[in-house]
C-alpha cells in the first residue's frame, strides 16, 4: 500500500495531473473515433456512387426504349406510305391504260363509220354525178364528224376532271390524317419526356434531402461523440436502423415508379393500337368512296352511250 501510494505521488510529480493509463485510454478512444468516422464516410461515398450509377443506367434504358419505339413507329408509317403509294400508282396506270383502250376503240369505230360513209358518198357521186349534192353532203358529213369529235373530247375532258378532283380530295384527306397522326405522336413523345424529366427532378430532390439528413445526423453524432462510448454506440445503432428504413422506403418508391412506367407504356401502346384501327377504317372508307364514285361514273357513261 505504501509502495502504491508513493508510486502514485511520483507519477503525479513526473507526468502531471494526467496519469499514463488515462492518457492511453483517451488516446485509444480518439483513435477509435477517427477510425469509425473514416469508415463511415467511405461507406456513405460508396453508397452514393452505387445509387448514382443505378439512376444513370435506368435513365439511359428509358431513353433507349423511347428512341427504339419512336424509330419502329416511324418505320411502320413509312412502310404504310410506300404501300399506299404503290397501290395508287398501279391504279393510276390501270386507269390510264383503260382510257387509252377506250379512246382507241372509239377511234376505230369512227374510222370504220367514216370509211363506210366515204364509200357510200363516192358511189352516190358516181351514180348521180351531181357536184352540188356531193358538196352539200360532204359539208354536212364534215359538220357531223366535227360535232361528234367535239362531243367525245368534251366527255373525255369531263371524266378526267372528275377523276382528278376525286384524286385531289382523297390526297388532301390522306395528308390531313397523316399530319394529325404526326402531331399526336409528337405530343405523346413530349409528354413522356416531360414526365421522365419530372421524375428525375423529384428523385434528385429526394437524394439531396437524403444527403442533408445524413449530414445533420453526422453533425449530431459528432456533437454527442464526446460522451461515453456506450451512448455513441446506441446513437449509431439508431441511425443504422433509420437508414435501413429509408433504404426500404427507397426500394418501395423504385418499385412503384417501375409500375407507373409500365402502366404508361401500356396506355401508350393501347392508344397506338386505337390509332392504327382508325387509320385502317379511314382507308377502307376512302376506298369505298372511290369505288362508289367509279360506279357512278360508269353508270352515267353507260346511260350516255345508250342515249347516243
Amino acid at each position: 500500500y505504501l509502495e502504491r501510494k508513493f508510486f502514485c505521488l511520483w507519477a503525479k510529480m513526473t507526468f502531471g495531473q494526467v496519469l499514463p493509463s488515462k492518457a492511453r485510454c483517451f488516446y485509444d478512444q480518439k483513435i477509435l473515433q477517427k477510425t469509425f468516422g473514416g469508415w463511415k464516410k467511405q461507406w456513405t461515398v460508396c453508397r452514393e456512387k452505387q445509387l448514382s450509377l443505378r439512376a444513370d443506367n435506368h435513365y439511359r434504358y428509358l431513353l433507349l426504349n423511347l428512341i427504339f419505339k419512336a424509330w419502329r413507329a416511324y418505320l411502320c408509317q413509312q412502310q404504310g406510305k410506300r404501300n399506299k403509294y404503290c397501290v395508287a400508282e398501279s391504279h393510276a396506270k390501270k386507269q390510264t391504260l383503260l382510257r387509252t383502250w377506250q379512246h382507241w376503240l372509239v377511234y376505230v369505230d369512227v374510222q370504220r363509220t367514216r370509211h363506210g360513209m366515204q364509200s357510200v358518198a363516192l358511189a352516190f357521186r358516181e351514180r348521180s354525178c351531181l357536184r352540188i349534192s356531193w358538196a352539200v353532203w360532204r359539208r354536212q358529213h364534215y359538220q357531223k364528224c366535227s360535232g361528234h369529235k367535239m362531243n367525245i373530247l368534251a366527255l373525255q375532258h369531263w371524266a378526267q376532271s372528275l377523276q382528278f378532283r376525286a384524286w385531289l380530295q382523297w390526297r388532301e384527306l390522306y395528308l390531313h390524317t397523316q399530319d394529325e397522326k404526326q402531331k399526336d405522336t409528337r405530343a405523346v413523345t413530349h409528354h413522356q419526356h416531360w414526365e421522365l424529366r419530372r421524375c428525375v427532378g423529384a428523385w434528385l430532390g429526394y437524394l439531396n434531402l437524403h444527403r442533408v439528413k445524413k449530414r445533420q445526423n453526422e453533425l449530431a453524432q459528432e456533437f454527442h461523440r464526446s460522451r461515453t462510448l456506450r451512448r455513441c454506440f446506441s446513437d449509431w445503432q439508431l441511425s443504422w436502423e433509420c437508414r435501413r428504413r429509408m433504404r426500404a422506403h427507397g426500394r418501395d418508391l423504385e418499385k412503384q415508379a417501375a409500375r407507373i412506367a409500365l402502366w404508361r407504356v401500356f396506355a401508350h401502346w393501347k392508344h397506338y393500337v386505337v390509332l392504327c384501327v382508325e387509320e385502317a377504317q379511314q382507308c377502307e372508307l376512302a376506298e369505298e368512296h372511290y369505288k362508289c364514285h367509279l360506279l357512278v361514273l360508269q353508270k352515267y357513261w353507260n346511260r350516255w352511250k345508250s342515249r347516243l
